[in-house]
């Protein structure tokens, strides 16, 4: 009886998209880490205050992508953010002003967080890499800087730390990649087994 891998792993692959996406879209902390805002917990305000400073997405679309987050962290304080606070609310109505060093000490993080968000969304349609890498680039970011010292912080307050949130991003963005075992077992099996030749053998006997 045939084992229906492809139907269980796609089945996997597409809740684990999901779940990553909303992980994304809804901002649930996943690390502490300086940026032009000022401190970012999440891959999207990393790529906000981005976008923003370097004016490459208008103001109303980056604010699309931050209105579902800021209506979640919102309703634990029973407010809900108007459209126009939004910037605001992130500290990104002068990121313009901050200089760029911040974010460029940090380039695993800021080109993590692009491949995170840009993988989340796309994950809803095709499940793919982009999550994983994103998430490996930034938790190589974070170690570096929160390990190796690079580059040195001396404020607390901005001091890097990962929350447990983390582990479940990574998990799902390690599921979310498709895998076909069946294709995978049979290149295992159709591998060639070196053989002795009739001749060898035969020089073997005399």
């Amino acid at each position: 009886m045939a084992i229906p891998s492809r139907s269980w792993t796609r089945n996997i692959s597409s809740i684990a998209a999901r779940v990553f996406f909303f992980l994304i879209l809804l901002q649930v902390p996943l690390f502490r880490i300086s940026c032009r805002a000022g401190v970012c917990t999440t891959p999207l305000h990393v790529t906000s205050s981005q976008l923003i400073a370097s004016e490459i997405f208008p103001a109303a679309a980056v604010k699309g992508l931050l209105f579902p987050g800021a209506i979640t962290h919102g309703l634990r304080n029973m407010t809900l953010p108007s459209w126009d606070n939004i910037l605001n609310i992130y500290n990104l109505t002068n990121v313009k002003e901050v200089s760029a060093v911040t974010d460029l000490q940090r380039l695993e993080v800021l080109s993590g967080s692009y491949f995170a968000v840009a993988g989340a969304f796309i994950g809803l349609l095709k499940p793919g890499r982009m999550s994983m890498f994103g998430t490996l680039l930034i938790i190589w970011g974070l170690v570096k800087e929160g390990i190796l010292g690079k580059p040195v912080n001396t404020d607390p307050n901005r001091a890097v730390y990962v929350y447990p949130t983390m582990l479940i991003a990574l998990i799902c963005a390690f599921l979310s990649v498709k895998y076909d075992v069946k294709k995978v077992m049979r290149s295992a099996a159709a591998r060639p087994v070196a053989k002795p030749l009739p001749s060898s053998s035969k020089s073997k006997l005399k």
